[in-house]
């Protein structure tokens, strides 16, 4: 847990204001919290943190590129990555992070830890498909895709030969 430590901002000793805050994030973030679904990543991070008298409001800004493994091909690319996130941190009686726009922290605490907050907003603005650039323009070849193009065209051949004689009925209404 001391590698987390890093992305602690104590704002105890901070004036009431606008303050920036930089960070790098490297893999090893992403493995402390059990996450191995890209190989690497180069994130340059941004916080910038309002301190009111009764609250802080935090906008995160990231970007940078992971390399991660297309779904289809299993080729690894360098994925361009960019998102932001903010939400706003209060004081109350116990902590609590139920909700993604507003944390409450305990009364008397003077720092927050925002590793959390940066490994949900860079996992989660993720796309759900992973497909390498070169698919979907048609440049990348790959043993894998040769292999699925001659699937497909068995595939596709198996399905043209044998065909139910009421639907080619039906074919012809069109």
């Amino acid at each position: 847990m001391q590698y987390l430590d890093r992305y602690e901002i104590n704002f105890g000793g901070l004036n009431e204001g606008k303050h920036e805050f930089e960070y790098n994030l490297e893999k090893k973030l992403f493995e402390l919290f059990n996450y191995d679904e890209f190989n690497s990543c180069k994130i340059f991070v941004k916080v910038k943190l309002i301190k009111k008298s009764n609250l802080l409001e935090l906008s995160l800004c990231c970007e940078g590129t992971i390399n991660l493994n297309c779904h289809i091909s299993n080729e690894s690319f360098d994925y361009p990555h960019k998102s932001n996130m903010n939400f706003a941190v209060k004081f109350g009686p116990e902590f609590n992070n139920d909700n993604e726009e507003l944390l409450v922290l305990s009364k008397g605490s003077h720092q927050l830890n925002i590793s959390q907050q940066l490994y949900e907003m860079i996992v989660l603005s993720l796309p759900i498909k992973i497909v390498h650039p070169g698919i979907v323009d048609g440049t990348l070849k790959s043993e894998v895709l040769s292999r699925l193009e001659v699937f497909q065209s068995n595939f596709n051949k198996k399905t043209n030969s044998k065909t139910d004689p009421r639907w080619d009925k039906l074919k012809e209404l069109k």
